[in-house]
């Protein structure tokens, strides 16, 4: 018989506790030593995961900062105490635009890498025509004299 670790109700084959709603799922396994191994994902697998970049996101955010950029500038002129606090609507916009060209360039080094390489042209270098050579000259023939 299988008894909850919170309350000490018997518990056989639930995942939860009826009396106290505790997780007992685990409870056999524990009382065997032998607990499941859950993966460990990578935090920056995870982050790389949810922050795939498209070229549909970058361009949503390259416009969205131009959008706070041209309403930046309609609050400077048009509204009354616009003059004060317009230039706070510029670092959304900075934000929004820099992040955008990021993506895009980001999205251009990835297309880059997929690449593949080119493969280099073969050189076609003509045989040299051993007949026209002659015969070779010593090495140390010029050199004896310059010993003198």
């Amino acid at each position: 018989m299988l008894y909850c670790p919170k309350c000490a109700t018997p518990i056989e084959g639930v995942k939860f506790c009826r009396s106290c709603g505790a997780n007992v799922s685990l409870v056999p396994q524990a009382l065997t030593g032998q607990l499941p191994t859950a993966p460990v994902e990578d935090v920056r697998a995870r982050l790389r995961k949810r922050r795939t970049v498209t070229p549909e996101r970058a361009m949503s955010n390259l416009f969205t900062g131009l959008a706070f950029f041209v309403i930046s500038l309609a609050v400077w002129r048009y509204a009354p105490a616009g003059r004060i606090w317009w230039f706070w609507l510029l670092i959304p916009a900075f934000a929004c635009v820099g992040e955008g060209i990021g993506q895009l360039y980001r999205m251009k080094l990835e297309r880059r890498d997929e690449a593949p390489a080119p493969e280099p042209a073969a050189l076609e270098l003509p045989a040299p025509a051993t007949s026209s050579l002659g015969t070779p000259a010593s090495v140390t023939e010029h050199t004896t004299k310059h010993l003198k």
